[in-house]
């Protein structure tokens, strides 16, 4: 089993997996609120997503630099990464991951990713993103967060899926693409979301086209909670145009709440990844750093 690291405040802990920088336990109290990757439904807990979020699309891909063969969600997920600091009062760790000739055959950049998750208040984790171009080419890139939560949360008593709902801090009208084959991502026929009103109740149809993708969501916040309970979490994601919701079908006891800057490819893009909608386009020497917070409550 590879390392992990297990952060705290005295009621919040977190644990994180070297593997992938993975978050794999959130937990207030010792209630874990994170999902625990049962392979019955989904084996991952809250994976990071760099250089790619989303299905690539044409593979290979090209880019200023070459060829690229990068997975779906990228390929930080797939790798170690080297914890280079831990705070000395224990509330937070930072991790690293670095070009090499594995992630050059799938990308043919160098790069700094540096993860941070902090505890930031007593029920609050921030998870940041800190991505440096340490090459001579321009660097096309995304990055997007992946964590699920138990649905029921815990202390939920009898609450099942349906007694969960989406929360929005103002009334707002949305829609989402459809994801179709391929794990593309369509316009051609959005489906509609919400429509004046700040709740949106949680059914197992929301994810009839796998999953619901918001883009300028007010305040960049949105909160999952149950009604009758009342316990839930709330994402707070300045910086991130999307936020991604998940779960997988039929029956899956999670929903995944996923701040993204990017997005999967669209089926009508072409094959250069720098024509990607929201793609960050980092210029050699610079640093693109953003984060987002998880409450649970």
């Amino acid at each position: 089993m590879s390392q992990r690291t297990t952060i705290g405040n005295g009621s919040l802990t977190a644990t994180i997996d070297a593997a992938g920088a993975q978050l794999v336990s959130l937990a207030l109290n010792g209630a874990e609120y994170l999902w625990q990757q049962d392979p019955t439904w989904w084996d991952r807990s809250a994976p990071v997503l760099f250089p790619l979020v989303g299905a690539p699309g044409v593979v290979p891909q090209q880019s200023a630099a070459g060829e690229c063969r990068i997975p779906k969600h990228g390929f930080a997920r797939d790798f170690d990464h080297r914890v280079i600091e831990v705070s000395p009062d224990g509330d937070a760790v930072t991790y690293e991951l670095t070009d090499t000739p594995a992630t050059r055959a799938l990308y043919p950049y160098a790069f700094n990713l540096r993860m941070t998750y902090a505890i930031t208040g007593p029920a609050t984790l921030t998870q940041t993103f800190r991505v440096e171009n340490t090459g001579t080419e321009p660097m096309p890139f995304s990055v997007g967060g992946h964590p699920a939560f138990n649905v029921p949360m815990p202390g939920a008593g009898t609450e099942a899926f349906e007694d969960y709902e989406l929360r929005f801090t103002e009334p707002w009208t949305a829609t989402s693409p459809k994801i179709v084959e391929g794990g593309l991502m369509s316009y051609d026929d959005p489906f509609a979301i919400i429509n004046d009103t700040d709740t949106l109740p949680l059914t197992r149809s929301c994810f009839d086209f796998d999953t619901i993708v918001l883009r300028d969501v007010p305040e960049s916040t949105v909160t999952l909670r149950g009604r009758t309970s009342g316990h839930g979490v709330r994402v707070d994601f300045p910086g991130f145009d999307f936020i991604g919701i998940w779960s997988a079908q039929p029956d899956a006891p999670f929903v995944a709440l996923e701040p993204w800057t990017g997005h999967a490819a669209r089926n009508t893009d072409d094959d250069i990844l720098e024509h990607r909608d929201n793609v960050t386009i980092l210029v050699p020497g610079a640093v693109d750093e953003r984060s987002f917070s998880v409450t649970v409550f």
